[in-house]
Order: structure tokens, then sequence, then C-alpha cells
């Protein structure tokens, strides 16, 4: 079996990889076992310096490694480089943290000394997607790694270049042989993968449909799993909001890696009374968007990363639009090579329409009148999806008000909702759970050891 890399701007092959047989996997997870005894017993200051090396090799080669994603998954190259540079910090930071972050809790009990011994867990699968193919990589890496555990990469089968390359990032920063690893499969192995003694716990990032697989079996093996799936998020403005800067945020927030993010805004909810001023200066930001190449610099949109999702998104825009959508800009997969689909703007977006009910993947944006502030806030936790919301309002203090209402992981206020090392990612319902990034992320898969000493 191979894993084929498709060049989504042109639809041509780029390349193909030997998938891993039976013997080779054992080989890595045999591997990750012996490394990790080493791994956990290395000194912090030494995993602290060989993950800033790894920062080192990435900011080195950020332009090559964004034009691989480029190549590989269509993102265009200069958003490429920002993803680069983020993974970069997120080194930093863990490196810089991550002692503190998991120092020993001392607990006053009638012992003579009561403590939370902090300590990993061992090898951990990453199962991971292929629209941040480096950053959902290193967000989970860095963390785990500086953790004290081991990392097993099962990366998207459309990236296997990028997975490679993440691999080799690791080896050409000196990390131990087995510390990091790069597993070629395709996601027929992640079921016996998951099962496997010699791993201790999953992460995933995907679909619903992944996740609930993975965690079903995880669970019929007492492992530890952490699931960041997908989302809708709600961008809802307040009619007290700053709209000329709601709108042209709001565009960028849908267009972010060609709308193919999970944490994009989807659903634009606007209260009534500045529903058409929203809408027009929207549409406006929406249409500037430069749709191209990912390769030139310029490019703002590149293509959707295969075909299927292509095929997807078209039939999600035109289901909204048989139920009563309008279309106010786009609304059709542009004619030509490769997997391109402009942004789009669906008005006047209810229930029971694709565009309000599903994730949509892509630069689609529904946008949802809502007559007052309750009504907004109610749509927005109508979905089964809970990862990000995005509030617009003058009033800060009334802002942080709704936010406590949101059914969402993550609740971002006059701005655009983002990823953070410093801060603690990833949702709830259908989105997921557990947390990645920040200080809850390096202590999802440890060990909270208890220790009470009497003399």
């Amino acid at each position: 079996m191979v894993l084929v890399s498709v060049n989504p701007a042109t639809g041509a092959e780029i390349e193909r990889f030997q998938e891993f047989d039976t013997n080779d996997v054992n080989r890595a997870l045999d591997a990750a076992v012996d490394a990790f005894p080493r791994w956990r017993a290395t000194r912090m200051e030494d995993r602290a310096g060989l993950m800033r090396a790894v920062a080192t090799v990435l900011r080195r080669n950020k332009r090559a490694y964004a034009e691989i994603m480029a190549a590989e998954m269509g993102k265009p190259v200069r958003d490429g480089v920002g993803e680069i540079e983020k993974c970069a910090w997120a080194c930093d930071f863990y490196a810089d943290h991550a002692m503190t972050l998991l120092v020993d809790e001392e607990v006053p009990t009638e012992a003579k000394r009561s403590f939370v011994s902090i300590e990993p867990l061992g090898p951990v699968l990453a199962v991971m997607p292929w629209n941040f193919p480096f950053w959902q990589v290193f967000r989970f890496a860095a963390p785990a790694l500086m953790a004290g555990n081991v990392g097993l990469l099962k990366h998207a089968s459309n990236v296997p270049r990028c997975a490679v390359t993440i691999g080799e990032v690791f080896a050409e920063a000196g990390f131990p042989e087995g510390a990091f690893q790069t597993l070629l499969v395709g996601s027929g192995a992640v079921g016996s993968l998951v099962q496997d003694p010699r791993v201790r716990a999953i992460t995933l990032t995907g679909s619903e449909k992944a996740g609930a697989a993975v965690a079903e079996v995880a669970g019929a093996t007492i492992k530890k799993t952490v699931l960041e799936l997908g989302g809708s998020d709600p961008f809802i403005v307040f009619r007290d909001a700053d709209v000329d800067r709601a709108a042209r945020v709001a565009a960028e927030a849908r267009c972010v890696n060609s709308g193919q993010s999970c944490i994009a805004a989807k659903r634009f909810i606007v209260e009534g009374a500045v529903y058409d001023e929203f809408l027009e200066t929207f549409r406006e930001a929406m249409a500037a968007r430069k749709v191209g190449d990912p390769m030139r610099d310029d490019t703002d949109i590149g293509p959707l990363a295969r075909e299927d999702l292509l095929q997807d998104l078209d039939r999600q825009v035109r289901g909204t639009v048989a139920k009563g959508a309008s279309v106010e800009l786009g609304g059709a997969r542009l004619p030509g090579p490769g997997f391109y689909y402009p942004p789009t703007i669906l008005s006047e977006v209810t229930k029971g329409m694709p565009a309000y009910d599903e994730e949509v993947f892509g630069p689609v944006a529904a946008v949802i009148r809502a007559e007052n502030e309750d009504e907004a806030i109610r749509i927005a936790n109508d979905s089964r999806y809970g990862l990000g919301a995005s509030l617009w309002t003058r009033d800060v203090d009334r802002g942080l008000r709704f936010a406590q209402r949101i059914e969402a992981g993550m609740v971002f206020i006059n701005r655009q909702v983002k990823s953070d090392p410093r801060l603690p990612f990833g949702g709830v319902k259908g989105s997921g759970y557990g947390r990645e990034l920040g200080s809850w992320g390096i202590r999802e898969f440890v060990n909270a050891k208890t220790i009470s000493v009497d003399a």
C-alpha cells in the first residue's frame, strides 16, 4: 500500500510513500517503549534545550516547510510561514515554562509531607489532520514531550510529506531515537494502534466520526484520550458593536486557512438592527480576498485540500440555497484545474439548512438574522458543536456576561478566535473533550501521583 500526495492546486500527483508494514510498526512501537525510560529520566533543562533546538530548525527552514504545505494541501505560503513561526513559539513556550507548570504540588495534611508528583504516561499516539499539518502536531508534541512522554505521529494520509518532514525536524534538532516518530500508515491502522498495549494514551484532532471511533476503542482498553473535533463557531454581532470592524474581522475569520479550520467563524449571527450594515461591509471584505496559487505571497485563499471536500462544500451550498437562502457572493466552484471555491456569503440562513446545521469546511459564510440579543445567544448555542465563539459589542462587561452563556470551550470578545500556546484550547459537546496548550494541555498526559510520607 502507498500514501499519495496530490497537489490540490492542479489535481496532479506529487509523490508516493510506501506505507509501513506490520514489522515497521512493531519496530517503531518497540523503539518508543525503549526510549521512554531514558527520556523521562532526562533532566528538564536538557529537554528544554532540545525543544529550543526544534524551534531553531523550524525558523531556519520556515519558507521550505511552508512550500511543502502549499504543495501538499494548498495552504497559501504566507499562511504557512506564519504556521511554522507559531510552532516555534509553542516549542519555546514549553521549553521556558514546563518546569514551572509541572512542579510538584505540596498539600498540607496530617502526614509529615504530602504532595502530588506529575509524571509522564509513556508513548502517546497522535492522530492528526491535514488542515494545519505542522501546527496541530506541534501543539501536541511540545507539551507532551516536555512532560516526559514520547510521541508517535499518525498523520492524515494526504500529507505524508509533511509527516515525514516533521519527523526529520526532531531528528535534526537532536532528539534521541524513539522519542518522536512518524508512522506512515493509513486510517485503517488506527484501531490496532489504539489497542496496542505499548500505546498509553491517544490524542486526536479530526471529525466527530473519527473521534467517536477512537474513543470507543480507547475506552475498551482503558486509555486516556483527548479529542479536538469539529466546530461551527458562531460570530455574534450585537447592535452596539463596531459593525465596520466586526465585518472586516469576520472576513478574515471565515477565510483563515481557506476556510478549512475548526475554529474558523462559520455562523455569523447578527442582530436585525445592524444586519444590513454588517452584510454590506462583510460582502465587500470577502470579495477583496484573492483566490489563487498558494505558492504566491499575495494569495489569500488557496484550493481546498481534496476534491471530495470541494464536492461536499458545493453540496452544502446548493442545499442551503434550495431551502431558501440567498447568495450574496460566490456560490459555485471555480472553473479550471484544482479544487478551488471562491469566498461565498449565504444570507437569511435558517435552521434546517445545511449551512446552519452542519460544519461547513471552506470559505462559505452563513449569515443568520437574530431579532435581539437573547435570540442571538440561543442561535449560537443551537449547534451540536461547542468549540469557539466570537462576540462583538462595545460594552465589554455586557460581553463578559454573554460569554458565560455561550456553550463553547473558548469565547473571544471583540477578537477573532485563535489558538495560543499560553491558553487552553478545546471544546465541549460534539467538539470533543480535553485540552491542548496552556497549563491544562501539558497536564493531559500525566499521572498526578499522590505521595504521602510519615516519619
